[in-house]
């Protein structure tokens, strides 16, 4: 355990001001992702010695998840950064020289292109058939019409009708449905075609949402999340620079791995036991004690501190509130919990010796004739596969090879994780068999794959704005505890937008909850 240094004027640190002593107040970080890489940095900026940070697993960055295969780097978590215009992230990856790897060509189209914004989706169905460009242009002018129809409940504040039920994926499919069966120009066969075409459509959507389904997703906060002016990039090297330019500041001994917590024992909850236990672990003189929060982690150890920001994941949050905080949550705290979403969007990385692709096919878009009059997004376990929305092709392959990356999300995802390499390898074969019409497309020579959903430290990819919830539910989830006018000091987390959701809070004494939630393009 870090010993706690002392400081020679109590009265140069906010958060010791009125606790009537020399030491620096001990600050323990829940989580080693960026939200607790970056709170932790700009605590020790701001001359904060003691600090510490509790991370469960083996490596520090969380949903940030870079793998090098031979040359190539893939992003298991994280992979965008949505926007430069004032983005941290980006500035931060452009300071320290990280997008510096592309190519002339890529610079010319304003990024650093994984999937290039040159070349065509294909659009198959589940018949062998490719959809016709005009006719998926159509469709999409269409969606995206409607698309932005739902960001106006939010942002306009145009109030929601009972039918839509306050759904994405309810007001989307209707209205999208209504306008095809009524222009009189498209063939039945065309307008069959288009009706399909809205279930591939909120798989996507799904997937960006890391919602289950888009039935799920609150249509009146939807057009809440707005993204940061500007292109979109990726870092050749990996995202996981990001995290290592974050910790080089960071002294390795803050940071304590396979380090899982139990409970944190909250506003003087902890009984006298474990404050002797405490006591006698942290061997200290008794006038130098007066924590406010005691951190009992699984190896049985109890570790004193006067504040503690947790940075777990809504998933785990979800699952283990009840028995992680001592006393339990209050009311507000745990309906924000309940209400606000998350689910699993995971990649199915495919390498292949050679393309069957062609050369201006960017992206392989499963669309299931069958699927037209549907209206739920659940499948049975079986049949988990459907839940695939695409494949997107790598580019440039002279850097990535030949190389497929999938998309699936929500409860099938979870059942994906569940099967082998083998299987599932074998299983994303036949689809693209299937779809593409080619009875000979070979297996892939490897597999890389993503299972954020029963990966316990997650429990899910990002998270949502969930029908019943809010933006608001948010800022009550990082509300710092106790909820007391007295004890405020005011500490300053830089925000960070990654992918869309940051870290913001501010640090009152005894526990704050921090989310980096959501990282679009996980």
């Amino acid at each position: 355990m870090q010993s706690c240094e002392t400081s020679s004027d109590s009265t140069d640190d906010p958060l010791s001001s009125g606790l009537r002593r020399k030491r620096q107040p001990r600050i323990v970080v829940i989580g080693a992702g960026l939200a607790g890489l970056s709170a932790t940095k700009s605590l020790l900026e701001n001359g904060f010695t003691d600090v510490t940070i509790l991370e469960a697993s083996d490596r520090i960055g969380g949903r940030v998840q870079s793998v090098k295969l031979e040359n190539a780097t893939f992003e298991l978590g994280a992979t965008w950064i949505h926007g430069s215009n004032g983005n941290p992230v980006y500035h931060l990856a452009e300071d320290n020289g990280l997008l510096e790897e592309t190519t002339d060509g890529e610079r010319s189209i304003g990024r650093i292109s994984l999937y290039s914004k040159n070349g065509v989706a294909y659009h198959l169905t589940n018949n062998g058939q490719r959809i016709p460009k005009d006719v998926v242009e159509e469709f999409s002018d269409l969606y995206n019409e409607v698309y932005n129809l739902t960001q106006e409940f939010f942002q306009r504040g145009k109030p929601v009708n009972a039918e839509s039920q306050n759904s994405v994926g309810v007001f989307t499919r209707d209205v999208v449905r209504k306008r095809i069966k009524a222009d009189p120009d498209d063939s039945e066969t065309t307008r069959r075609l288009k009706l399909a075409m809205i279930q591939q459509y909120l798989k996507v959507e799904s997937c960006e949402s890391s919602s289950h389904s888009m039935d799920e997703v609150s249509l009146s906060e939807f057009g809440e999340w707005t993204e940061i002016p500007g292109a979109h990039h990726v870092i050749p090297c990996g995202f996981i620079k990001i995290v290592e330019i974050l910790a080089h500041s960071i002294p390795e001994s803050v940071i304590q791995l396979r380090k899982p917590v139990k409970c944190i024992h909250w506003n003087q909850s902890v009984s006298k036991e474990i404050e002797r236990v405490a006591d006698h672990n942290s061997d200290r003189p008794e006038e130098d004690q007066g924590y406010h929060v005691f951190v009992e982690c699984e190896d049985c150890e109890f570790i004193l501190a006067d504040h503690v920001i947790v940075t777990v994941s809504l998933g785990v949050l979800k699952k283990y509130h009840e028995s992680l905080f001592h006393p339990g949550l209050p009311e507000e705290k745990v309906m924000a919990i309940q209400k606000l979403g998350i689910s699993t969007t995971d990649k199915i990385f495919l390498e292949f010796e050679e393309p069957f692709w062609s050369p201006e096919c960017n992206s392989i878009q499963f669309v299931w004739e069958d699927e037209a009059e549907s209206e739920s997004l659940t499948y049975p376990e079986e049949l988990w596969y459907k839940k695939i929305c695409s494949f997107d092709v790598l580019y440039p392959p002279e850097r990535y090879g030949y190389v497929l990356s999938g998309w699936i999300c929500g409860e099938e995802a979870l059942i994906m994780e569940k099967y082998d390499d083998e299987t599932v390898a074998e299983t994303c074969t036949e689809m693209l068999r299937k779809f593409t019409g080619n009875p000979n497309i070979p297996k892939p020579r490897r597999i890389l794959r993503s299972s954020w959903g029963s990966n316990p430290n997650f429990r899910g990819s990002y998270s949502y704005t969930q029908v019943g919830s809010s933006g608001a539910d948010v800022e009550k989830l990082a509300k710092p505890l106790p909820y007391t006018e007295s004890s405020k000091t005011v500490v300053s987390i830089e925000r960070w937008d990654g992918e869309r959701d940051g870290l913001a809070l501010t640090l009152l004494r005894g526990l704050a909850l921090c989310q980096l939630a959501r990282f679009h393009g996980l």
